[in-house]
């Protein structure tokens, strides 16, 4: 029976390993078919660990949007509150310009599947929120600028950008031209 468990964990961790591969080189539609090939299992064994699309592409994100909470919480607390912001900022941009699927994932609010319900853009925004309310204490951005407009701009950016010859590279100076504008230096 430990043997099961054991054989079913390096499965998981095996299936995980390629679908962030093909997830990031193919999107969100990255085929189930092909992961399973890829990770030398079958279709079942995806499906047993990963019942929907939806499931996997979020087991897929889980442990960059974790550290993208943890350094939006220890970012709440630096000096400068716009510094704090756009760093944070520029790391969800740059994550969301590799993950090709990330932004699909945050536009379609789990469309595909209730459960999901835009887990990933929720656990961003509820993440951001405190440095944007920092900021704007700080009247480093406009009042009215929230968290879950920084996320859809981030988003929009990562979509725009995913078929450009250098995604992060244009993700990078589109944010720096929103931000410009969100929050011009003083």
């Amino acid at each position: 029976m430990t043997a099961q468990r054991a054989d079913a964990r390096r499965n998981y961790a095996r299936i995980l390993a390629v679908a962030e591969e093909e997830v990031a080189a193919r999107g969100a539609d990255a085929s189930l078919e092909q992961i399973a090939r890829t990770a030398g299992v079958g279709s079942a064994t995806v499906r047993r660990h990963f019942p929907t699309r939806p499931t996997l592409l979020e087991a897929v994100f889980r442990e960059r949007i974790e550290a993208l909470r943890v350094r939006a919480h220890e970012l709440t607390g630096a000096d400068d509150p716009r510094a704090a912001l756009l760093e944070w900022l520029s790391a969800l941009s740059a994550y969301a310009a590799s993950a090709r699927g990330l932004a699909e994932a945050m536009a379609s609010g789990g469309a595909a599947d209730p459960a999901y319900a835009g887990g990933c853009a929720t656990n961003l925004t509820e993440a951001l929120a405190p440095l944007v309310d920092r900021a704007a204490r700080a009247g480093t951005v406009t009042p009215e600028v929230t968290a879950t407009d920084l996320v859809t701009l981030v988003t929009g950016i990562a979509l725009a950008t995913e078929h450009h010859r250098t995604p992060a590279a244009e993700a990078d100076r589109l944010l720096s031209l929103t931000m410009a504008g969100i929050s011009p230096r003083g």
